[in-house]
């Protein structure tokens, strides 16, 4: 078998590997809903409804949703998924599995163009079965597309070095990452900004019509949030059109990013980093951290690979592309005090740097060390789907409403109020009712106007919190927080939907 069918042979089997993983009971692992991803969905069923969000904005360019805002392309990928199988949890999440899938080629070939098709192979095979990207991949947070679209526009960037054209496509993907995490707005200029003069400097950059077009995309895509920084820093008004609006938010959180905290920003950036967690579980495999414990040794041999090879040769290294993506993370870490989610952009260059050690280290002692550790690598993998599809959702069930769409689907067949436990999120409950839009903007009612994270005190015959002695025109459910003896006591039936409890006459 000559080298080039081994190569593709390696690649398709390290993809189907990796597909296998995020595909396997999608939709049930992790099982209920986050209310982030369910106020995405909720808000493309508003879109396809009616051409509105919540708030009232026809196409937004930022949602408004919680008061101080949600990014909105995950919503808008959405879209056709919610029209072609509904309002449903696994097809709200087909969004992050599909760029989580083409995450893999994407890093095969940005690393095949940094170093060759050997590396590609082995760092592909680390991203396929690392347990930050798995997770990521499974659910719908809006923020966690990012890492994904930078990778592409590294990659179409590595292209156009080779074919001009690509940078079109560059540039389309680097200015759709803005849509996907408002927190990197900073940093996606900073990085390209580095890119671009490296380039210019060691001479590799081709200036012509394509680079200048591939600007001019990233330019218009980046346009219309210019436009929201304006409005929501108070230097125009909210444009409204028939097509988009761009809205202004109740509360803009411009506070986020400062050099107050650096310290201790710094610190807790680098107790994610050595410990591998952030204790939230919808971001961390228990026992397993992001990455696997074996591969922090890997990147910092990664580090030293590229410090070798700079003193060795100051010819251009392509892999200075990723590093400078690494920076902007770590300068995120600094400025903001962050957890995984909010660091998503860190990992991506880590995980090549894990690659570029591995095949550093191998191949400086021996090279018949490397399937040995990519069977340590392979094992580790096997232990954390076991844990992954057992007892994972056992962990996550308290943060993911285990149970509620049960308890909301048994009040359909109820024709009065339906009051929920105080701690229930509002957009779980828009979520699996599915209910009209207009006529949640029409009855909405909060319990503090405007807020940062608005809090629904009543919509349509929906209301959250309950007082005084229970009511027999109304159902009732009552999360596991909540004290219930007073529903048994005055006669009311339970039944029980997971974390869930039903109460009625």
């Amino acid at each position: 078998m000559n080298e080039a069918r081994k190569r593709r042979l390696c690649f398709w089997a390290v993809f189907a590997l990796g597909l296998g993983i995020r595909l396997w009971r999608f939709g049930q692992v992790p099982e209920g809903i986050n209310q982030d991803e369910a106020f995405a969905g909720y808000e493309a069923f508003c879109l396809l409804t009616d051409g509105m969000d919540t708030a009232g904005y026809r196409f937004p360019v930022y949602l408004t949703a919680w008061g101080s805002g949600m990014n909105a392309l995950e919503t808008y990928l959405m879209l056709p998924f919610v029209a072609l199988f509904g309002l449903k949890t696994w097809a709200i999440r087909l969004p992050q599995l599909l760029v989580g899938a083409l995450s893999l080629p994407a890093c095969y070939g940005a690393v095949r163009r940094m170093r060759d098709a050997r590396q590609a192979c082995v760092t592909m095979l680390l991203l396929a079965i690392c347990p930050w990207h798995v997770l990521l991949s499974r659910w719908g947070l809006e923020s966690n597309l990012a890492p994904g679209f930078l990778l592409f526009g590294l990659y179409f960037f590595l292209r156009g070095l080779e074919d001009s054209r690509f940078f079109w496509l560059s540039g389309l993907f680097y200015g759709l990452s803005l849509y996907a995490y408002a927190t990197v707005w900073p940093f996606v200029p900073l990085m390209l900004a580095l890119s671009l003069l490296c380039c210019l400097r060691r001479k590799k950059l081709p200036l012509d019509r394509h680079l200048l077009g591939g600007g001019a995309v990233l330019a218009l895509l980046a346009l219309p949030l210019l436009l929201f920084l304006a409005v929501n820093f108070g230097w125009i008004g909210e444009i409204r059109t028939a097509f988009f609006s761009v809205p202004k938010l109740l509360v803009m959180r411009s506070g986020e990013l400062g050099f107050s905290h650096i310290p201790e920003n710094l610190k807790n950036l680098f107790t994610i980093l050595w410990t591998q967690s952030d204790g939230l579980p919808w971001n961390c495999a228990e026992g397993w951290g992001l990455l696997y414990p074996l591969s922090l040794p890997f990147v910092l041999l990664g580090l030293l690979s590229l410090a070798e090879r700079r003193r060795k040769s100051p010819d251009f290294d392509p892999m200075a592309l990723m590093l400078f993506q690494l920076f902007a993370a770590l300068l995120l870490g600094a400025l903001v005090s962050v957890n995984v989610n909010r660091v998503n952009i860190l990992f991506p260059p880590l995980v090549v740097l894990a690659g570029e050690g591995a095949i550093w280290f191998c191949g400086r002692f021996r090279a018949r060390l490397l399937p040995l550790l990519l069977a340590a690598y392979l094992v580790c993998f096997g232990f954390f789907a076991r844990d992954y599809f057992t007892g994972y959702n056992d962990r996550l069930r308290s943060s993911f409403a285990w149970g509620l769409g049960e308890a909301v689907a048994a009040a359909e067949s109820f024709d009065g109020p339906v009051v929920f436990s105080e701690d229930v999120y509002y957009p779980d409950v828009l979520f699996y009712t599915r209910l009209d839009p207009a006529a949640f903007r029409g009855s909405v009612r909060y319990r503090i106007y405007p807020a940062a994270y608005l809090q629904a005190a009543s919509f349509d015959r929906y209301a959250f919190g309950w007082q005084g002695a229970p009511d027999g025109d109304c159902f009732y459910i009552l999360s596991p927080w909540t004290d219930g003896s007073a529903f048994a006591s005055a006669g009311f039936r339970a039944e029980r939907y997971g974390y869930y409890t039903v109460y009625r006459k």
